[in-house]
């Protein structure tokens, strides 16, 4: 699941666009990059303040200043702005891990930070920002390829975090890196999960704990120093 909160989705939107392209953009692209991720911008301010049903696409484009004819030109329909709004958010999520790969840290210090800070993120942003997860929840699980894709790049970005830990020596291998990078990624997305569907769920108390079991399931054992045998 997606991070719900606070997103550059203008930035990560044009991002992206540079990225796929080879050449520096015109004018009009520039502009059609920076709409987009205006629209993106109003709508995500306006679904966290009063909720994913309760905004109309007419609040967007007034929050956006943009006539209705524009928005239908970037979104058919709200829908696909909460899909954006998801990938956005998988984006967001990517660079927070990689920036966590990065720090000069243990296995167990990284497994914690990466739950603590996602797990704090999610409650300080209110119970607009619960509701709007359940949607993100209802659509990434109707919508396969959407679910196929965050999984998969959860997945890598987990199996990486494994894979440090065992060039460091500081993770197992008395278990399959796979299996180990299943664990994190169940553990999160049962986090995500339990916090869409239950009321007055504590989700970073429950974090902070799936970090300490699974940290506590990562570390190597007295008898495999190193984690080399």
């Amino acid at each position: 699941m997606a991070r719900v909160q606070t997103l550059n989705l203008q930035a990560l939107n044009q991002s992206e666009v540079l990225k796929e392209s080879a050449f520096t953009p015109s004018r009009r692209e520039r502009r059609k990059l920076e709409l987009h991720g205006r629209i993106l911008e109003a709508a995500r301010q306006l679904f966290y303040q009063q909720g994913f049903r309760e905004t109309r696409i007419a609040d967007v484009c007034d929050r956006a200043d943009i006539a209705q004819k524009t928005f239908f030109n970037h979104f058919p329909s709200k829908l696909d702005l909460l899909r954006e709004i998801a990938h956005a958010g998988i984006e967001e999520l990517m660079f927070e891990i990689e920036d966590i790969r990065k720090a000069d840290l243990g296995t167990r210090d990284r497994i914690h930070r990466f739950f603590d800070t996602v797990t704090a993120h999610i409650a300080e942003a209110g119970p607009k920002n619960r509701e709007l997860l359940v949607e993100l929840v209802h659509l990434i699980s109707g919508d396969a390829a959407v679910r196929s894709e965050q999984v998969r790049r959860l997945h890598a970005a987990f199996r990486g975090i494994v894979e440090d830990g065992l060039s460091q020596g500081d993770v197992t291998r008395r278990h399959d890196p796979q299996a180990l990078t299943e664990m994190i990624l169940g553990a999160y997305y049962v986090l995500i999960f339990n916090y869409a569907n239950l009321d007055d769920f504590p989700i970073r108390e429950r974090g902070h704990a799936a970090a300490r079991i699974l940290a506590d399931a990562l570390a190597t054992r007295p008898e495999e120093p190193h984690g080399t045998t």
